[in-house]
């Protein structure tokens, strides 16, 4: 009995698929006018389903429904909400332990409801599982944008042991994995607090170099903005084919090579945009803690293009080291200035023009007083790096951990009753 996650399943375990467990509907497409009788409820959407199995719900649209498309379209305590098709997220898979009462769901979204007593509990581990696995990935229909469609979906081959197993494996892992999310949760807590000493390292380092500065124009020999062609969702296994670097590739005064999208076989790619080993990075649309976020390309990407949301800057370096200028961009004092001059319809994504950038003022002291800034600030961040790279580390193993945990109960490789 081999499937895609095992080779042999545990005597007395069936194997079905997804639609033998649970009935599997798709939502609403988005309404946005009353068609005469309809009333206005929330809606569950994509962005409400994140990685690991977690319901976001502080953020809720509302859209029109009949009543009868309300009762259709409910979302009961005991159902599985799974992304139906979105760049990067499709196959996300989350349990609902509370009924969301008076809600619906869209179109980005199916619905799983469990069949007579199947423990959706399990569904969701399962399906958190296989998404892990790169199953998901490789099962999806891809054209221009991912999907796992309704009939996709419910055809996915999956383990059905008994009620009473699938019980004991949920029990299992909701307390399992809650160990392990809680570890994470505390790991990622004291990287918040190294990045708040780091950042108070730099402010430190701004102040003492302090000068009558200049504009950043008048540093800048060339700009250049990458462009926006249709990738594939999933970033590429190193560098060797062309790629596109998304925005969060300038984050906190790091450069991110790996944060790219693999361009297809039939977009052309653009010599003339691929990133230079010197080159400063500037995100120009991001979250709020990130947007004109700043790194220096530290190597050479020969294949690596920017995206139409990254500017990518070439200095006089006469005047300015990048890297310093990545320091002053990424202090307390110029963030808020960067924030101030970005628009946007919230603050979960803003942009910030280039005129707006070149514009902001600029401390350049002698290159020698840039040199010795920069070194005291390694001698103050050495540590807190080393920690923060020790930590995030940790972070992986616990997420990789977790994922083998759920894999392996969910498949009968372990027994959760000697646990």
């Amino acid at each position: 009995m081999t499937g895609p996650l095992w080779d042999v399943l545990p005597a007395g375990w069936l194997v079905g698929q997804v639609r033998n467990a649970a009935t599997v509907t798709l939502g609403k497409m988005l309404q946005s006018r009353n068609s005469g009788s309809d009333v206005l409820a929330p809606y569950m959407r994509a962005a409400n389903v994140q990685p690991d199995g977690v319901l976001a719900l502080d953020d809720v649209n509302e859209m029109w429904f009949s009543d009868a498309e309300l009762e259709q379209l409910s979302i009961r305590a005991g159902d599985v909400v799974v992304v139906e098709g979105g760049q990067g997220g499709f196959g996300r898979a989350a349990y609902v332990a509370e009924a969301l009462s008076g809600w619906g769901f869209q179109n980005s979204i199916n619905r799983l409801r469990p069949i007579g007593d199947f423990d959706g509990r399990f569904i969701a581990f399962y399906l958190i599982a296989l998404r892990a696995s790169g199953f998901i990935r490789a099962y999806s229909n891809v054209v221009s944008m991912p999907h796992l469609t309704a009939e996709k979906l419910a055809r996915i081959p999956m383990p059905m042991p008994h009620l009473e197993e699938q019980r004991a494996i949920a029990d299992y892992l909701d307390r399992e994995v809650t160990r392990i999310d809680t570890l994470i949760e505390e790991q990622q807590r004291l990287i918040g607090m190294l990045r708040e000493r780091r950042a108070a390292a730099i402010e430190e380092a701004v102040e003492a170099v302090r000068t009558t500065g200049q504009r950043l124009k008048h540093i800048i020999r060339s700009v250049r903005q990458g462009w926006s062609p249709q990738c594939y969702p999933w970033a590429a296994d190193g560098i060797e084919s062309w790629a596109v670097l998304k925005a969060g590739a300038a984050n906190g005064g790091v450069f991110r090579p790996m944060e790219n999208k693999e361009l297809p076989e039939t977009e052309t790619p653009r010599p003339e945009i691929v990133v230079t080993q010197g080159d400063l990075i500037v995100s120009r649309a991001n979250t709020r803690d990130l947007v004109g976020s700043a790194a220096v390309v530290d190597g050479d990407y020969p294949q690596l293009m920017l995206c139409d949301k990254l500017y990518a800057f070439a200095l006089d370096g006469a005047q300015a080291l990048p890297r310093f200028v990545a320091v002053v961009l990424g202090s307390r004092r110029w963030r808020d200035k960067i924030e101030l001059e970005a628009t946007g319809a919230s603050h979960s994504m803003l942009n910030v023009s280039q005129s707006d950038i070149i514009n902001l003022p600029m401390p350049v002291p002698p290159l020698d007083d840039q040199r010795r800034a920069l070194s005291r600030l390694d001698e103050q961040t050495a540590k807190i790096d080393a920690l923060m790279t020790e930590t995030e580390q940790f972070i992986e193993l616990a997420r990789e951990r977790r994922v083998a945990l759920i894999t392996a109960a969910v498949t009968g490789q372990i027994d959760v009753h000697k646990m």
